[in-house]
């Protein structure tokens, strides 16, 4: 166990929000609380309860920062970890790799949405995860069930000095979430957006992290599910026992959603 400051949300009396790239312009108030958070190593967790689950995944990536090589060969690999992991009849990759650094890095806000995400959140509400779901279904289909997965993967090698944690789905209450706008802001482009959650804090909240993950090891954490609604808040948090010379993360991001047909 290790003792962390994780930056919750302040609630306000206007809507927050929030960008990928220049958070000069965020307006999402900070409220930092120091918290336990449980070595994810040494308790049991799944997807449909907890939320998450790290598991052993070997990627024949060699180089994630290679744009193309990751577009060739990951995204089949992360449709082939979540059809054993969930028992879903299919998965769909819905966006490319999202490469993160730490703000040590050099890369850091370099590309774009590089940045780590610096307070507690789930990428989308319920009824805009509900939207992406109806957006990806093939034709024809019809489920019974769908769910949201991030598939997150350190391969700047251990220890991280900027760690995920994530948080058991069912110390979390819809209290604790408050809407908010996430803004994808690109150069030469038009803005878009659509709801998320923010999370306000709640000493009950059972954070979680994995020390010293390798690229042969991927966290896979849920951020919507329409039969458990059980989204897992997750955060990039300054890990307090890595050494100061520590070099910095960086991480690849798979985002898919898994369908259970009627």
């Amino acid at each position: 166990m290790v003792v962390a400051v994780i930056n919750y949300a302040t609630r306000t009396d206007f809507r927050p929000r929030y960008f990928a790239n220049d958070h000069s312009r965020d307006t999402v108030l900070i409220d930092p609380r120091p918290m336990q958070l449980l070595d994810g190593r040494t308790v049991s967790s799944t997807p449909d309860r907890e939320g998450f689950q790290l598991v052993s995944h070997v990627s024949a990536v060699e180089d994630f920062t290679d744009e193309a090589a990751v577009a060739a060969v990951h995204p089949q690999e992360i449709v082939a970890l979540l059809l054993a992991q969930t028992g879903a009849d299919e998965v769909i990759v819905t966006a490319p790799g999202i490469l993160r650094f730490s703000e040590r890095s050099q890369l850091a806000g370099k590309l774009n949405n590089s940045m780590p995400a610096r307070f507690a959140h789930i990428d989308a509400t319920s009824q805009t995860s509900a939207t992406f779901a109806a957006n990806s279904l093939p034709e024809g289909r019809a489920w019974r069930r769908y769910a949201h997965y991030n598939v997150w993967r350190s391969f700047s090698g251990a220890p991280q000095d900027v760690p995920l944690a994530v948080c058991d789905a069912q110390s979390v209450t819809g209290a604790d979430l408050i809407e908010a706008d996430a803004i994808f802001d690109q150069p030469g482009r038009d803005d878009w957006d659509f709801s998320s959650s923010i999370i306000a804090h709640n000493q009950q909240h059972r954070w979680h992290w994995f020390a010293d993950m390798t690229r042969d090891e991927a966290l896979i954490f849920k951020t919507s599910d329409s039969e458990y609604q059980n989204p897992v808040p997750h955060v990039a948090f300054d890990n307090p026992l890595t050494p100061p010379d520590c070099h910095p993360r960086a991480s690849i991001e798979m985002r898919a959603v898994a369908y259970w047909y009627t």
